[in-house]
């Protein structure tokens, strides 16, 4: 591969996915008698879901876990509903990018901070709508989901870990995100950033980013 064309590592939600994180809190609040608020935001979160994003925790013992933590009263189907009702659509075109700049010979991997019972619902949502019969992993070279590998970020190893595995360079590595902790781990390590700050879309700033990191490559 050239070195004037970047690896290209994905964040999930918000970057290919579109996501709403108040959805999901202000649905949670309504199941709390106490109208107790979850500790789960884009910025930051409670011990609980960062246990469920690193795969520790069963879906029943995450539901245990909001009803203890939180004082909520709601039926498996009501939690689950809630909890995913963050997840939005995945517009065709981002995904159409992406097979583009894949053809001119960008390698691609997907890196996000999940847990099994987003997955099973993004997966089945882009197998009924696009027929993907493998999700996310369908349109990419290789996909790494936190609770699989055991590591979140912001933490380094993750970062370092899909490194290895690609084996690619951080240098000629372009990450985009939507999260800035996350993106301030990456730029530590060296790899190039988009910071998909709203409302910015992977559509409208990838295809300059991509322009610029080629313009300075030596």
């Amino acid at each position: 591969m050239s070195g004037k064309i970047p690896n290209l590592l994905f964040d999930f939600g918000g970057v290919i996915i579109n996501i709403d994180y108040q959805r999901t809190l202000d649905a949670m609040q309504l199941l709390s008698g106490e109208g107790n608020t979850i500790g789960f935001t884009q910025a930051a979160q409670a011990e609980l879901f960062d246990l469920l994003e690193t795969g520790k925790l069963t879906s029943e013992q995450f539901r245990a876990g909001l009803r203890s933590g939180y004082g909520l009263q709601a039926t498996d189907d009501q939690l689950d509903a809630a909890w995913n009702a963050m997840l939005l659509d995945v517009p065709a075109e981002r995904l159409a990018l992406i097979a583009e700049l894949r053809e001119l010979g960008h390698e691609t991997a997907l890196l996000s901070n999940t847990n099994h019972m987003h997955i099973n619902v993004i997966n089945q949502q882009l197998k009924t709508q696009y027929g993907f019969a493998h999700g996310i992993a369908d349109a990419l070279d290789r996909v790494f989901y936190s609770q699989e590998v055991g590591l979140r970020k912001p933490g380094e190893d993750i970062f370092r870990h899909v490194l290895r595995e690609m084996n690619w360079k951080a240098e000629e590595t372009l990450f985009i995100e939507d999260s800035i902790q996350h993106i301030e781990t990456a730029r530590r390590l060296g790899l190039h950033t988009l910071f998909l700050a709203p409302p910015l879309t992977l559509t409208e700033a990838l295809p300059a980013a991509i322009r610029a990191f080629s313009s300075t490559a030596p």
